[in-house]
């Protein structure tokens, strides 16, 4: 089934010769990183393999919250917040921003506590949170027939448009002087004298100091043929989208067997809160004893499956050379097929917890490849053995409304600015690694430095 329809976007036609930045992943990161850049004066190119935010920056729930996020988040998402607040303003397009609102709610007396304790960790933020109850926590969720008996509400926290979030910060990239190519894979990137000097995409050659992999669930496969290993696994969530809806909750709730948000046409956005599907593919394997520990935290949340996507995914060239179609040419666009189970018992949890959804129709439903780490933190970090390679990517499920900070600072580390809050959390070399580089580019060679400052180079 296709995914979330996307407006229209004028891309690039002519790859440039040189820039100073290529960004590879035209998501929300990859769109705000080159946004981020452009406006600072250095010359990019976004490069994406498919169609800007075709991906899992369509496809997710649209919450826009530092609520139950790993602790490590919550400045980075701080800062995204104030980002949110006038990025329509500074990008002149619609991205369906509003707060609204998120409640996390919970049936018994534990599960209370815990959102409760959990709550500790806002304090040194200035987002009001609160634990809601009676009378209040009906006004929040009017018509309810649920066992809530309490919830975690920060109203600080919101929602956007997937669809057009991901649109608008790409266009004004694109306007502040960034090229922007869809339908352009990046094949590998280049080497000389130790440092990055440009990347081969399937439209030939491009001169750069600087390189960013923001290309979610590929990016391991990316990096791997650039001798960078990452730890990073695919695990489906499914979401289905219904006609307009009256009088139905305008705060975004997560609640027992859904998780639900409305949305700028008055139907809500639905999935299951409780249920990701974990394709078995060789990655499972090799990456077993990284994520044995996840696994087993999470073993309640996850459904592991044999599916056709071992048959793709053992299929996939893991290396190849600078002349050589690549998978990101043949796969533009992951498109999953939604887990049927998940979307029949999210419809009917939502239906039975909300009557007023039962004159609702399913219009759409559709899969997503979330991108997930061992620890579930995202990677944004230089790659520290290959000056001008940055990583920003690992986002596991958290990356739509953290992506305006997190690309943030990915620029910053790019250009060696300083850093909108400490990125020693997102580092790569947090994972024991060793890589053994397979450097596409024959005669390169890797040298251990720290990265230069890059500069604004007006040749483009």
């Amino acid at each position: 089934m296709p995914g979330p329809k996307l407006p229209h976007f004028q891309a690039d036609l002519a790859l440039p010769k040189r820039v100073d930045a290529v960004v590879i992943g035209g998501g929300i990161i990859g769109a705000t990183t080159a946004l981020e850049l452009a406006e600072r004066g250095y010359s990019v190119l976004l490069c994406e393999k498919g169609q800007i935010g075709a991906e899992q920056s369509s496809r997710n729930w649209g919450w826009v919250r530092m609520s139950q996020r790993d602790p490590r988040e919550l400045p980075l998402m701080a800062k995204a917040h104030e980002i949110w607040e006038v990025l329509e303003e500074r990008t002149g397009h619609p991205t369906g921003y509003t707060r609204a609102g998120i409640l996390f709610t919970a049936e018994t007396e534990k599960a209370a506590a815990d959102l409760e304790a959990w709550a500790q960790h806002m304090v040194p933020f200035d987002a009001p949170t609160r634990m809601v109850r009676g009378r209040q926590l009906a006004e929040l969720m009017p018509g309810h027939q649920t066992g809530t008996i309490a919830a975690l509400h920060t109203p600080l926290d919101g929602r956007a448009e997937p669809q057009l979030a991901t649109h608008a910060i790409a266009s004004a990239a694109r306007a502040a002087g960034a090229k922007v190519m869809t339908e352009c894979a990046v094949r590998s990137v280049e080497v000389e004298a130790g440092k990055v000097s440009g990347v081969m995409t399937e439209r030939g050659r491009v001169e750069c100091s600087a390189v960013v992999v923001a290309g979610g669930a590929w990016s391991r496969l990316f990096l791997g043929n650039a001798g960078v290993w990452l730890p990073q696994l695919k695990v489906l969530n499914s979401v289905l989208r219904t006609s307009s809806v009256q009088d139905g909750p305008e705060v975004a709730m997560w609640a027992k067997g859904f998780a639900l948000r409305k949305r700028e046409d008055g139907g809500y956005s639905i999935a299951d809160g409780t249920e990701n599907v974990v394709d078995l593919v060789p990655d499972s394997f090799r990456l077993g004893l990284k994520f044995l520990p996840a696994f087993l935290e999470e073993w309640r949340s996850l459904r592991f499956r044999l599916s056709d996507r071992w048959r793709i995914e053992a299929g996939q060239d893991r290396r190849w050379q600078p002349d050589q179609r690549t998978p990101f040419e043949l796969y533009r666009v992951l498109d999953p097929e939604p887990s049927q189970k998940a979307i029949r018992n999210c419809w009917a949890a939502a239906q039975k917890a909300f009557p007023v959804l039962q004159g609702a129709d399913v219009v759409q439903s559709w899969g997503g490849m979330i991108d997930v780490t061992p620890d579930a933190i995202p990677v944004i970090s230089q790659v520290d053995d290959l000056p001008g390679l940055f990583v920003s990517t690992g986002y596991s499920g958290h990356g739509f409304g953290i992506g305006p900070a997190a690309g943030r600072l990915t620029a910053d580390l790019v250009t060696g600015d300083a850093p909108i809050v400490d990125p020693r959390p997102f580092a790569l070399d947090r994972f024991i690694k060793k890589a053994r580089a397979v450097v596409p580019a024959p005669q390169a060679t890797r040298a251990q430095s720290k990265p230069a400052k890059l500069s604004p180079s007006s040749d483009s």
